[in-house]
């Protein structure tokens, strides 16, 4: 099976709205062009950044087909969308996504067992969803909604043994159980990204593939800096990091609705509009966090040493 999960940086989409509560694919074409005008290695489509718990199947699926055809080949892209509860549903809507013709199709590492079950309970549903979906790549989510289920570095290896996975977006915050997941999926096509600005320096040091978190629809150039720096102990790694992880308070203050209007602050053309949390309750400082974070961004971006371009 062909593994198209390139290193760098995924950044987790919003889905923009209109006013009256529509998907607005007008700005989510601009969001596509912006992610990839920045550099981005990849788009996660659909996934809790993109609001999916409140989105329709229907939706869902024709976010993930129109991201895909709207990248048209400049970057892959990968989805989600695996939000229902019964085994049938999940079968039938990852089918769906997958006919989309995405790269990969994620899976959300809460849906096969409840918080009380067992690994075990986990790992016969995975293994009988891959029997029911099969020649489909798919990825793994921590997602922490509704609950936070973190993939042991065993049941990693099992998903990484089957030759079907290819990303997993691990959100641990822990560089610990990072390493032990690396180490887990060591030589399998199976590529670990890290969700959390503040380890994020200290985990592509271990090996890591990338990053795939909120802090992309921020400041995704600054990632793309960073991942494709090759040498992660030069100042410049250093300087980054030390911006991103304090930046990455931000994701705290009423996301995903100040990621719109930051993004609005840029040029892009759409709406604070969320299905997620009322856009209206967004107060004064709350913008002001925001205005004041992109002035900081442009005067840390000024004592940044330019890029070297590397000729061979």
């Amino acid at each position: 099976m062909e593994v198209n999960i390139p290193n760098g940086v995924w950044p987790t989409m919003l889905t923009p709205f209109t006013t009256t509560n529509e998907v607005d694919y007008e700005a989510l074409g601009q969001l596509v062009e912006w992610y990839i005008a920045q550099g981005v290695h990849g788009l996660f489509a659909v996934c809790q950044s993109s609001e999916m718990f409140y989105l329709t199947l229907e939706e869902r699926v024709r976010i993930a087909q129109f991201v895909k055809e709207k990248s048209n080949g400049r970057v892959p892209v990968i989805a989600s969308g695996h939000i229902s509860d019964e085994f049938e549903e999940q079968v039938n809507e990852l089918k769906r996504m997958a006919d989309t013709g995405v790269d990969a199709v994620v899976l959300v590492s809460n849906r096969f067992a409840g918080p009380e079950e067992s690994d075990e309970v986990w790992l016969n549903r995975a293994e009988q969803l891959l029997n029911r979906v099969p020649d489909v790549l798919f990825g793994i989510y921590e997602c922490p909604y509704p609950y936070k289920r973190l993939m042991s570095p065993k049941l990693l290896k099992w998903c990484a043994d089957t030759g079907r996975f290819g990303f997993l977006k691990d959100t641990s915050c822990d560089i610990k159980q990072i390493a032990e997941k690396i180490d887990a999926v060591k030589g399998s096509p199976l590529k670990i990204f890290n969700a959390n600005s503040a380890t994020l320096l200290a985990s592509l040091r271990l090996g890591v593939a990338g990053f795939s978190g909120v802090m992309a629809n921020f400041h995704p150039d600054l990632y793309v800096r960073l991942s494709e720096c090759g040498d992660f102990q030069t100042e410049t790694a250093e300087m980054i990091q030390a911006f991103i992880g304090p930046a990455s308070l931000i994701e705290l203050q009423m996301y995903p609705v100040n990621a719109k209007y930051h993004l609005q602050r840029i040029g892009l053309s759409l709406e604070m509009h969320c299905r997620t949390r009322d856009a209206g309750t967004f107060r004064e400082n709350q913008k002001s966090e925001v205005m004041q974070l992109d002035q900081l961004y442009q005067l840390f971006k000024q004592q940044l040493k330019p890029k070297q371009n590397v000729t061979v």
